[in-house]
């Protein structure tokens, strides 16, 4: 059990506005008797509705302030970007789509600690998640001297006892209350319920955000074209756009179609098997039309490369370790091997899928070649290729001969 801070400054929390922060705003200005500033990061999923909403809902719990911090935009240029690049996703499934803004969030935070004269900043994450290691490494990277508070994993209350908390008083409850824990942001939107704490089931179509009744009212499918410059998304349909515009209006495309819908299950930051429903219909198209792209246009040991360093750094964004610098040298490699990765992705969006029709590049290795694979040579003749052929097979058959003039023994 934590004892209460010493301080007189403000108490900065972390708040999204759901029930953990919502819990924290009253239970640290009445324990530790002192003013709490509410700040939320917006990194995406917060419209102007929205924002209001947060503002009015952490005033009404008690906050003397609260502080919209705009960071969509650096959240893509300094971290999705490169998952995109990397066509990151864990465990082959999930694109990072919620998680990978906590350290950009923490800096902010530690920022406006900083520029308030607070000493002490607050987050309501649980003691089983990842979102607590997050936090800490990157504020304990960031402002070493911040006090750090924690309340609902040091003192482990329970989703019931902060409804009866903020109950007690009066105080608004979000829309959710304890049945399932909603993340959202830029690269799509989280899901945690019940169903999650197994690995047996889904959860219900009507807890789902983005893609709900995507399947009970199937859409005919529809066509788009997405329009790349040294891998970063500029255009849709010909209509150019800035990259988090056009994710916005991706999102608002392929949800209706339930593309980017799935439940991750995995290994977290702590050492668990963890579960959680996720959305991600932009996130999902985009590294689908990326992928295909870059394999028109990279040679294959660039490829390869690639995906030697892009699992490792999804892994580093996703344990917090954003800060450390050996990410900076992993997206000056990926930003190196994107020089030629423009032109244009033509998709069919279909009901839970995305289909890549066809790839256009000026940087095409496939047109530069005068040969047609299956078809015709090129660069080469058929001699060529026949002594192709025979040189590399000498590696096996000397291998062969080997084990016969051993007598057969392995």
């Amino acid at each position: 059990m934590t004892t209460p801070s010493k301080g007189t400054s403000p108490i900065l929390l972390a708040f999204s506005g759901g029930l953990d922060t919502s819990f924290c705003v009253p239970w640290l200005k009445e324990t530790y008797g002192r003013p709490v500033i509410t700040v939320t990061v917006d990194t995406g999923g917060i419209d102007a509705a929205a924002a209001r909403a947060l503002e009015s809902r952490a005033r009404e719990l008690g906050a003397t302030e609260h502080h919209l911090v705009a960071a969509k935009h650096d959240y893509f240029e300094r971290v999705l970007k490169f998952l995109l690049m990397g066509n990151a996703r864990r465990g082959q499934l999930y694109p990072f789509c919620v998680g990978a803004e906590r350290v950009l969030q923490a800096q902010m935070i530690a920022t406006m600690a900083q520029r308030l004269g607070s000493t002490t900043v607050a987050h309501g994450c649980t003691a089983a998640g990842n979102d607590q290691v997050r936090f800490e490494v990157a504020l304990r990277t960031l402002a070493p001297g911040l006090e750090i508070l924690a309340p609902v994993r040091d003192r482990a209350f329970k989703r019931p006892e902060q409804l009866q908390f903020l109950g007690q008083r009066g105080l608004p409850v979000p829309p959710y209350g304890a049945a399932y824990s909603i993340n959202r942001g830029l690269w799509g939107v989280t899901i945690g319920g019940k169903e999650t704490l197994t690995s047996a089931g889904s959860i219900p179509d009507e807890s789902w955000v983005l893609t709900r009744d995507a399947f009970a009212t199937p859409r005919a499918p529809e066509r788009h074209t997405i329009g790349f410059e040294r891998g970063v998304p500029v255009a849709l349909d010909g209509i150019a756009h800035e990259p988090v515009t056009l994710i916005e209006s991706l999102e608002a495309l392929a949800a209706p179609f339930g593309i980017g819908r799935g439940i991750h299950l995995g290994d977290t930051v702590i050492g668990t098997k963890g579960r959680v429903a996720f959305e991600a219909p932009a996130a999902d198209v985009l590294l689908t039309a990326h992928r295909e792209l870059e394999k028109l246009v990279l040679t294959g040991r660039q490829a390869r490369i690639k995906e030697l360093v892009a699992a490792p750094y999804g892994d580093l964004v996703h344990e917090g370790h954003h800060l450390d610098p050996v990410c900076r040298d992993i997206e000056a490699l990926l930003a190196s091997s994107q020089q030629r990765v423009s032109g244009d992705v033509r998709v069919l969006f279909r009901p839970g899928s995305v289909f890549v029709e066809g790839v256009t590049s000026p940087w095409s290795l496939m047109a530069a070649s005068k040969g047609v694979y299956g078809e015709a040579a090129g660069e080469w003749s058929p001699a060529d290729a026949l002594g192709y052929s025979k040189m590399l097979a000498l590696t096996g058959m000397f291998y062969t001969r080997a084990g016969q003039n051993a007598g057969g023994q392995s």
